[in-house]
């Protein structure tokens, strides 16, 4: 009986005690599993938590401090018109987001690789560079890229540790932070860049001494944020190979218009770099639908759409912007904003050139 009573007594403290337990148990699995949820997510500049745009990052990657690291604007270019009204763009897009929150965007240098000034050298911070020596680029005048950046390192006085490689066709759509602020160079993945399906033609630039050919990441040079001296080191590398693709007819036949680009993964994996592959970094409409948490549009592809907001992809559209429709100069201001339906993309990309080219003075100057 005593020990009857006894036991009786206990059992509410019991369970009070097991109803403890199981809610440190419950919270703990809670706790480890934010955790682990909180390891796949990013943090922003007012410490807001949002769904991770990384795919794929090198292992033991350390954040650095909270510390701004600015980076230095770096953008190739020709002086034919069809660069010039897209760098003008650009350059206008810069200037709007350079100084708002969240951004670390620091100086910025048009590498003008023509060989002599143009007249865009008082709108824009220019550096003339030469090209290479005639008929080195056998007609590909992407070529003169990783040139471009070799003689712009060289000469140039930068102050920024960080460079973001970019083009004229890039607008910034948001304040653009120091993605590499992991000490790792950070770079967009490019669905079509595919060395591990390539074997047979990397293994001619990246042999098999240096490891699989999947240490080659599926990027080009643009757009990425790189350290100056890292940079600096690939630079000549990415120069070389691109010569030595080109030069090459099963390589150059393979690759393409995209040839630079692959020259810059196989030149940065030889020195052993990979870089974080970050999908929010850039949007390339008419593919991407939304601008949400990108931070550039690429137009680098024709929009065309019927009237009805249909995609009409490979045959000219009854609604059309298309880069390529204004290689001779400039286009107009104000141009049609796309039919109902189109992607919101498409929509922001032509209101932002829209707002560039009503506030650029002498729009239509070649």
């Amino acid at each position: 009986m005593i020990e009857r009573k006894t036991m009786s007594r206990a059992s509410p403290l019991l369970l009070v005690l097991l109803a403890c337990g199981f809610c440190f148990v419950t919270y703990s699995l809670l706790a480890m599993k934010m955790h682990n949820r909180a390891a796949e997510w990013a943090y922003d500049a007012e410490a807001i938590v949002v769904p991770d745009p990384i795919i794929e990052r090198p292992r033991n990657v350390k954040m650095l401090s909270n510390a701004r690291l600015p980076f230095h604007v770096a953008l190739t270019a020709t002086d034919a018109p069809y660069s010039k009204w897209q760098s003008r763009i650009m350059y206008y897009w810069y200037k709007q987001q350079k100084d708002l929150p969240g951004s670390e965007m620091g100086g910025f240098t048009r590498i003008l690789h023509s060989g002599s000034p143009d007249n865009l050298m008082d709108e824009i911070p220019t550096m003339v560079v030469d090209p290479l020596p005639a008929g080195l680029d056998h007609g590909y005048i992407v070529l003169n890229r990783p040139w471009a950046f070799v003689q712009w390192l060289e000469r140039a006085k930068i102050v920024e540790e960080y460079i973001l490689m970019a083009e004229p066709d890039h607008i910034f759509i948001r304040p653009l932070p120091n993605l590499a602020n992991t000490g790792y160079p950070a770079a967009f993945p490019f669905f079509y860049i595919k060395p591990d399906q390539n074997d047979k033609i990397i293994r001619k630039f990246y042999p098999s001494e240096k490891g699989p050919v999947n240490k080659i990441d599926p990027i080009g040079n643009s757009p990425v944020i790189i350290k100056k001296d890292l940079l600096k080191k690939i630079a000549p590398t990415w120069m070389n190979v691109s010569l030595k693709m080109k030069e090459d007819p099963e390589t150059d036949k393979a690759f393409g218009w995209v040839l630079e680009m692959y020259a810059y993964a196989v030149a940065s994996a030889l020195h052993g770099v990979q870089h974080i592959l970050r999908k929010d970094f850039m949007l390339q409409p008419p593919w991407d639908l939304e601008t949400k948490d990108k931070f550039i549009i690429h137009y680098t592809y024709g929009c065309d759409y019927s009237m009805k907001g249909e995609l009409t992809y490979g045959k000219i559209g009854e609604w059309r912007f298309d880069k390529r429709s204004h290689l001779s100069g400039p286009p107009p201001r104000n141009l049609p904003l796309p039919p109902r339906g189109v992607p919101e993309s498409v929509v922001t990309l032509v209101k932002m050139v829209n707002q560039a080219t009503a506030n650029i003075p002498n729009w239509n100057t070649e």
